[in-house]
């Protein structure tokens, strides 16, 4: 297994960057008001009734019952996805699983876990759950409101995943105090901000997440989503202030959760060096772990047995004693 020499790309994917330097960055210092303002956000999508609804799906899995989903989100949002429950056994947790950039078209199958009610919400803007003006393209969905804190989409998502913990407790109350998080990329993103603020959230695992130390995201080259903000922060600069409120590095030194991270050294979509700020920052633990990827959103020779190791790690991970 190495990292990836060769590459279509015009930048080079690891920043020049040793495994010894990444794993020297630190998170950039909390905004005044960073903790109230995200707390005053939890606070109103945990007083809010998700309603959610359940519909016969027809996709089917012989481990679990599929069943297509939707609940109410903050701002009047309704968010759709898919719940799937074991089929023969009593679930032993729970575990909100969100997606990348790209969306999700459909529960994931592969999830390594089997004896836990899985849930897998789409963010608001994406995939099943539509809602204009949010466009479902990612280049314009991470700019929808940037120079607002309060109505920026990436707070609003933020509360999607409050709120899909809450609609899973309210569906399955057994598994309410053993819930967990697992996100990729964008939703690695995601669950960074969301985890600290939501103690019903037991445990988190995060791969190639994205957000992570703003200020160096905002300079480096990559063609993620980070490149459309890069863009209109040229014309804009005001939207660094705006950005500090959601920094996923500087969320995670809050996080007192274990978590798993899953960082790569070469990843031309979510920059290694903010993948790594955001895994440095989690309080010394010995719950947490870092997973070392060689690479991200790239396929690599060797990548089917690291995500191997990474399955058997996120189904120890996730295991109730």
């Amino acid at each position: 297994m190495s990292i990836p020499t060769k590459h279509p790309f015009a930048f080079d994917p690891t920043y020049g960057l040793s495994l010894e330097a990444l794993l020297a960055l630190r998170a950039p210092e909390a905004p005044t008001g960073f903790d109230a303002f995200w707390r005053r956000r939890y606070k109103r999508a945990l007083a809010l009734a998700p309603e959610p609804q359940l519909r016969p799906s027809p996709l089917s899995h012989p481990d679990f019952r599929v069943e297509e989903l939707s609940y109410t989100s903050t701002d009047g949002v309704l968010i759709g996805g898919w719940l799937l429950t074991p089929a023969r056994e009593k679930p032993r947790r729970g575990i909100v699983v969100g997606h990348g950039y790209g969306g999700r078209e459909a529960p994931d199958f592969d999830f390594p876990v089997r004896d836990a009610v899985l849930l897998f919400p789409c963010f608001r803007g994406l995939s099943k759950s539509p809602h204009p003006p949010i466009s479902p393209q990612s280049h314009w969905h991470v700019l929808h409101n940037i120079d607002d804190p309060d109505k920026y989409v990436i707070g609003g998502c933020v509360e999607d995943l409050w709120i899909a913990v809450s609609t899973l407790a309210a569906l399955h109350p057994e598994v309410a105090g053993r819930i967990g998080y697992s996100g990729i990329s964008f939703g690695g993103g995601i669950g960074a901000l969301a985890i600290p603020f939501d103690l019903r959230i037991d445990r988190g695992f995060l791969e190639v997440p994205t957000f992570g130390n703003r200020p160096l995201w905002l300079t480096l080259p990559t063609n993620g989503s980070g490149a459309a903000v890069q863009i209109y922060r040229k014309r804009h600069p005001q939207v660094d202030e705006v950005l500090r409120f959601f920094d996923a590095a500087t969320a995670a030194t809050r996080i007192e959760a274990p978590m798993l991270v899953a960082a790569a050294r070469f990843d031309p979509s979510v920059a290694p060096p903010c993948q790594f700020t955001i895994a440095n920052a989690l309080p010394p633990s010995k719950f947490n772990e870092t997973f070392i990827l060689d690479a991200g959103h790239f396929d690599y020779p060797g990548s089917a047995a690291q995500h191997a190791q990474l399955s058997q790690k996120i189904r120890r991970f996730f295991g109730v004693p």
